[in-house]
């Protein structure tokens, strides 16, 4: 029987899963593709083989018409809202694969809203960065009943390379799992970025710390979020790795869980403060990775700017300007120019030294070569 697939959900981990089952998998139909903006969704088909996919403007039609359905999507409240809008269709014999990061407690809402109807559900959310997703090379979580599972094998093969499977455990166990997981990442984000502004306050230095976690912790995820927060990548980009809101919600139902449970996570309640500032600076465009600038503004550094010099060119330029007239201007002048040159050149010595807290440590590749050759 030939099936009809549908993805919902274009975010930066379900772009690169829907692109894999599209290219990858042995499909005898377009797979219909879903997004809230459909330009996204358009961009995505365009730039795949022809035939492969079909963007879809109404959800419900979509629906109707798919056999198995995909959905990754940002937050609770979306899936929410798909599920209804799911449970208004007829559903027998259709499968639901919910892959988003939510609450253990949505999961089971959502998968009740279509097993009322007639429908199974899987439980399957994925583990990787996005280009790692976008690599067939994430970690996928399957909870649910086993046959279920088995339906949808030849599309798991295509998103991921290693499954955790929970087959035939409850749907709440996959939800958690992820959420918890999703807290290793967030407390090593929150002590690398204690780490390297003690090490830069400490006089140590940001380079040594990164030669180390270089090479004991090659292959992990640590090198890549160390390059993001020392190569200013966290206030840089445009559209967010791991968007600030997105972190919080996680943060948020992990220490949730934890509650519930009788205990805490102390790393993460740090860390979830830490992101309330980076959205307070940078807004909803902040990344998780910013926490290091978070980090070091409440240690007396710079988020990303260079604030002190800018602070001494105008306080320069206001000596300049409101400098005593007659004989003593040119003495005045040339001392305020001999003052300002020797603290730009202070300042050029320990900005290769990287112990100016003034300075932002990111912004100079010189900087780098000075701590690495």
């Amino acid at each position: 029987m030939t099936q009809t697939l549908l993805w919902i959900g274009l975010g930066n981990i379900g772009r690169g899963m829907c692109k894999n089952i599209a290219e990858k998998s042995k499909l005898d139909k377009p797979l219909l593709i879903y997004n809230r903006t459909t330009k996204r969704a358009t961009e995505l088909s365009q730039s795949l083989p022809a035939g492969k996919t079909k963007v879809v403007e109404s959800l419900g039609d979509a629906i109707a018409e798919a056999d198995i359905i995909f959905t990754c999507v940002a937050n609770d409240q979306a899936v929410e809202e798909i599920f209804a809008t799911a449970a208004q269709q007829k559903l027998e014999g259709k499968v639901f694969v919910e892959c988003s990061t939510i609450a253990p407690g949505a999961s089971e809402a959502a998968a009740k809203a279509v097993l009322d109807k007639g429908a199974e559900f899987i439980c399957a959310p994925v583990f990787g960065a996005p280009a790692m997703v976008a690599a067939g090379n994430a970690t996928l979580v399957l909870a649910g009943p086993k046959a279920s599972i088995e339906k949808i094998r030849p599309y798991i093969d295509a998103m991921a390379a290693r499954e955790i499977n929970m087959a035939d455990e409850p749907y709440r166990k996959a939800s958690t799992l992820k959420v918890l997981g999703n807290t290793v990442i967030l407390g090593m984000v929150e002590q690398l970025a204690e780490t390297y502004v003690a090490a830069e306050k400490s006089g140590l230095g940001t380079g040594y710390m990164k030669q180390f976690v270089d090479a004991m912790f090659g292959g992990s995820p640590y090198p890549a979020y160390s390059e993001r927060m020392l190569k200013g990548d966290y206030y840089k980009r445009e559209e967010p790795l791991f968007a600030v809101d997105l972190a919080r919600k996680d943060a948020g139902h992990a220490m949730a869980i934890a509650q519930a449970a009788g205990t805490r996570l102390p790393n993460i309640e740090n860390a979830d403060r830490h992101l309330q500032i980076v959205k307070e600076h940078v807004g909803p465009s902040g990344d998780m990775a910013g926490i290091y600038g978070a980090v070091r503004k409440e240690a007396g550094l710079k988020y990303s700017i260079f604030v002190g010099l800018v602070i001494v060119v105008a306080m320069g330029a206001g000596a300049w300007f409101l400098s005593p007239k007659g004989d003593t201007q040119i003495i005045w002048r040339s001392s305020l120019l001999l003052a300002l040159a020797c603290c730009y050149l202070m300042w050029a010595i320990t900005f290769l030294a990287q112990l100016h807290p003034l300075i932002e440590p990111k912004r100079s590749n010189l900087r780098e070569s000075a701590v690495h050759h």
